[in-house]
């Protein structure tokens, strides 16, 4: 308990990880071919380049949030997991909508919305908490 104790301050690296990873290489990838991803999703060049920045900075923010205790890295996080939320809640709706499972079938080619789900749990728990949750001291054994 000891060792689990010692690093409970930095388990919110966890979620940060994977939170801003999924976001910031996904971001990338749009911008590196805007027009494709234009034409693949149902939605228009200026909102696919606004998903994108959002998908990039949010990411970005989360990120980064982590590396400080003051306010301002707090709003970094609570910012850039809120950024995630309505591209998530597209995602969901414009293609992963009816299907809970991830994986891709002959109806659901980008799979369902399990993993979309996940991600908007772990983006409003950095929203709720901010970098408050990470700065407790650890329970003593």
């Amino acid at each position: 308990m000891k060792y689990f104790n010692a690093i409970t301050p930095h388990a919110h690296w966890l979620l940060r990880g994977v939170l801003a990873s999924v976001f910031i290489y996904h971001g990338a990838l749009k911008f590196s071919n805007l027009d494709g991803f234009a034409q693949m999703l149902p939605i228009s060049f200026t909102e696919t380049v606004l998903v994108a920045l959002a998908e990039l900075v949010g990411g970005v923010l989360v990120l980064v949030g982590g590396f400080g205790a003051h306010r301002l890295s707090d709003l970094a996080t609570r910012a850039g997991a809120a950024m995630q939320v309505p591209v998530l809640l597209g995602a969901i709706v414009l293609v992963h909508w009816g299907r809970w499972n991830f994986v891709p079938t002959e109806d659901f080619p980008m799979g369902g919305m399990q993993f979309q789900v996940t991600l908007i749990l772990v983006a409003l728990y950095l929203i709720v908490t901010g970098n408050r949750a990470f700065r407790t001291a650890p329970v003593s054994a």
